[in-house]
């Protein structure tokens, strides 16, 4: 019996594609998916035999998966250039270096094993954001493919060529004692190698790649990875720790006491420490990031400013270009770096690279910079489980509720909501900076929920309470996946 085409179409999130495999899509299903891109890549750069970079990540399906989505991209006309084993941040980087027309890059990212997914972009430094992906949905599910006749190649040494641009614009003299830990994922070949060629001494923790990853998932958000790397770090006497995710474009910083440093304030610090060299320069952050960036005496006294935008790497770079933007943090870890920084794609080996400059700069210890900001109690990420098709529809809901508290300034832990942000779900902020925020996951059947309070951890749980209290009366919330 001939097999079916199988692939869900929920797979088609904000800004890549994502599926269990091979429960939700099959190898059917993925070349379909590759005649879906190629026909978008020749629509859109009016060329019938574009070329596209391919890279995968370390996972035991990931191969298998790159081969089908090739198959299906070489149907259509694509001259296929392909890297081998890749980090997003290389295929990003090799549009650039091998002047290209497009990338795909076959990954999950942070999810679990058993996820698959591919990043994809046509323009150099960014990936698709929600127009391309509907635009690709609607092309893949309706077949509405161009036949051309394609061909490959394979790219020899490449990732050689991806560590050594980040190497030789990044010497540092201070001797800084790293640790470097990549969850036993795809970045386990490359981190280490960059941060001892710029000068680091390197502490390695579990980069031997193994697809099982046998400890925990590649996750500079998960905690069980940011516990190992603190213990790592006081064990060693080290100056920093860094965590990278499974497709390294993501990077979690633990200072030299085995604190971890939420993402956001690694962003500002970063900001901060560039902005006395560039001033007047804009910063681009997600919604999910602390409220100091809004106030923050050093930016301000640099001319600088902050732009909050929609969660998402998509998003982000999509802004960090059209603002020309020095540069853009997430919460999540990613950052962007634009000329003369970077190329505007988020790096987490660029990220860690940026952080070394601030230690070489200030010539302090990670833990005494820190300090230098004022202190505020942030939750870490939590998303409650929600269907993918109800999330949208029950964060609109909330929205509107959020809306009522503030037009008829109801009291939330004795205060009125002075802000509402609707750019991505709904962000409420306060008088004294305390503020709370809910939307919708764009890579997961959940919700994602962040409170940051600079008065009080109690004001920070209260407010969570609020959230919690409004999403569990929806009747469509299940568990977290981690609570305060």
């Amino acid at each position: 019996m001939k097999e079916l085409i199988k692939i869900d179409p929920f797979g088609f999130r904000e800004y890549d594609a994502r599926w269990l495999y091979p429960e939700n899509i099959n190898l059917l299903g993925i070349e379909n998916l590759g005649k879906g891109l190629g026909s978008q890549i020749i629509k859109h750069t009016q060329k019938n035999n574009p070329r596209v970079v391919i890279g995968y990540d370390y996972r035991s399906y990931s191969e298998e998966i790159k081969e089908s989505l090739k198959k299906g991209l070489i149907s259509t006309g694509c001259l296929i250039e392909d890297l081998g084993l890749s980090l997003s941040p290389m295929v990003y980087f090799a549009q650039f270096n091998l002047n290209s027309d497009a990338v795909a890059m076959v990954t999950a990212s942070h999810n679990e094993n058993g996820w698959t997914g591919v990043k994809m972009g046509i323009k150099k430094g960014l990936t698709h954001a929600p127009d391309e992906m509907k635009e690709l949905k609607e092309i893949t599910l309706k077949e509405n493919f161009i036949k051309g006749k394609g061909n490959e190649k394979i790219i020899k040494d490449f990732q050689k060529i991806y560590k050594n641009d980040l190497i030789k614009k990044n010497k540092i003299n201070k001797k800084i004692k790293a640790v470097v830990a990549c969850g036993n994922g795809t970045a386990g070949i490359f981190a280490p190698d960059i941060l001892k060629g710029i000068g680091c001494e390197v502490i390695e923790l579990d980069c031997k790649l193994d697809w099982t990853f046998p400890k925990y998932n590649p996750n500079p958000e998960d905690m069980e990875m940011l516990h190992a790397i603190s213990k790592a770090v006081k064990d060693n006497n080290a100056d920093i720790g860094f965590g990278f995710d499974g497709d390294g474009d993501r990077c979690g910083v633990i200072d030299n006491e085995g604190n971890e440093i939420f993402s956001d304030k690694i962003g500002l610090l970063i900001a901060r420490n560039l902005s006395a060299k560039h001033n007047k320069s804009k910063f681009i952050v997600d919604v999910k990031s602390t409220g100091l960036f809004n106030t923050d005496k050093v930016l301000i006294s640099n001319d600088c400013k902050t732009i909050y935008w929609k969660t998402g790497h998509s998003h982000i770079k999509r802004k960090v270009n059209s603002e020309n933007a020095l540069a853009g943090f997430e919460k999540s870890g990613h950052f962007f770096f634009n000329q003369p920084l970077g190329y505007g794609y988020d790096d987490g080996i660029n990220s860690a690279i940026q952080v070394c400059h601030l230690l070489e700069n200030q010539n302090k210890k990670m833990s005494e910079i820190i300090k230098e900001l004022p202190n505020t109690y942030q939750s870490p990420t939590m998303a409650p489980f929600c269907k993918d098709e109800e999330k949208y529809t029950v964060v609109e809901d909330l929205v509107k509720q959020v809306q009522e508290f503030h037009d008829k300034k109801i009291k939330i832990d004795n205060q009125e909501i002075k802000e509402v942000l609707t750019v991505n779900g709904v962000r409420f902020s306060f008088k004294d900076g305390s503020w709370g925020l809910i939307r919708a996951s764009s890579n997961k059947p959940s919700l994602v929920v962040v409170t940051e309070s600079p008065t009080s951890d109690e004001r920070k749980k209260k407010i969570f309470d609020f959230i919690d209290g409004l999403l569990q009366k929806t009747g469509k919330i299940g568990e977290y996946d981690q609570k305060i």
